[in-house]
């Protein structure tokens, strides 16, 4: 295990937290219109993003020095990669729900904060648990492994998000109207407050990213249990979540081989957990970095090569733009991710 150790203040975690909260703020703000967002603005914005996520490696460098800089930088690299197969599911779930574009960055605003609540309860348990009992590394190592795995080998399965047990659940217990009303997540009608087809989405959103918090935050702590650096790099890679789905959206199904990428991450991820409690001790920071980045850049440039030429829409629910519209396809494909949202 990676026991990379050093002092944060208290001011420092305020600080970071505040930082973050601006950084919503002003993107909630610049998108408050509900415009449809294209490429190039999505582009900036994620490049913005990227450049943030960084520049703070080169902050912790300049503070802590290359080992948590580096660390941070492993970190981020696998939780920003993990994040492009939530970008699949999230295209799916906003096509079964033929999503209004207008409407999508909204969800993926309030997913995103979700999100980041998620991640900070699963990071400081899971932290908590590897200090405190050596053995729930074998645990978790064994479940990167088989999540790997399934990955690699579940391309073809299907997603219902209909089916998802929490979202039966909210319309089980909250009345709901199945349409779209606007922006607007609940609405009154004959005095009573009732959830539009919108929140229905979010939870699904929400549903999903719980369970992909899960492998996400466990593949870091693979790397080290430095909670300040886990939390900062989940954080700052899932901050540009929602850029990232506008930019890949159209790009999606070019990206054919990016689970294999993914199911390596996770395996390794799992096999140097495992390691850790090991005579082998921990994996040095630059082959875990080499690993990351030669990883994430063959299946990428392979899967380019491979759909060359091919075009790369996606449905996402665009053209969609019937407030009143329930239509679905009847099926979706796959949720690259093993697990995916339960059925």
């Amino acid at each position: 295990m990676n026991e990379l150790s050093f002092a944060v203040p208290l001011w420092v975690w305020a600080a970071v937290t505040v930082g973050i909260g601006v950084m919503l703020a002003v993107d909630l703000i610049a998108h408050r219109d509900n415009h449809v967002i294209g490429f190039r603005e999505a582009a900036l914005w994620s490049g913005l993003w990227i450049a943030i996520g960084l520049g703070f490696g080169l902050i912790l460098w300049a503070w802590q020095g290359g080992e948590a800089s580096s660390t941070y930088y492993a970190g981020y690299l696998i939780e920003k990669a993990l994040s492009i197969d939530n970008v699949f599911v999230f295209a799916l779930v906003f096509s079964f729900f033929a999503v209004p574009d207008a409407y999508q960055h909204k969800v993926l605003f309030w997913g995103v904060i979700g999100a980041l609540a998620f991640r900070l309860v699963f990071i400081f348990i899971g932290a908590e648990l590897l200090q405190v009992f050596f053995w729930t590394a074998y645990l978790f190592g064994a479940f990167l492994i088989w999540t790997g795995w399934k990955m690699a080998v579940s391309k073809d399965e299907e997603v219902h998000p209909d089916r998802n047990p929490v979202v039966r659940l909210v319309k089980r217990l909250i009345p709901t109207d199945p349409k779209f009303h606007g922006d607007k997540f609940f609405i009154r009608v004959s005095g009573k407050r009732v959830a539009t087809l919108l929140f229905v989405v979010l939870v699904a959103i929400e549903a999903t990213d719980l369970i992909f918090a899960v492998d996400s935050v466990a593949a870091v702590l693979a790397i080290t249990t430095n909670t300040f650096i886990v939390w900062t790099a989940n954080a700052f890679a899932v901050l540009g979540l929602r850029s990232l789905y506008f930019c890949l959206a159209g790009l999606l199904r070019r990206f054919t081989y990016l689970h294999y990428g993914l199911a390596v991450l996770l395996a390794f991820a799992g096999v140097k957990l495992i390691l850790s409690e090991t005579p082998v001790g921990k994996l040095p920071i630059p082959l875990t970095l080499g690993v990351i980045v030669v990883t994430i850049t063959v299946s990428i440039v392979w899967s380019l090569i491979a759909t060359r030429g091919q075009n790369g829409e996606t449905p996402t629910g665009t053209g969609h733009q019937d407030e009143a519209t329930d239509s679905r396809p009847a099926s979706s494909t796959t949720s690259h991710r093993g697990e995916g949202p339960p059925s």
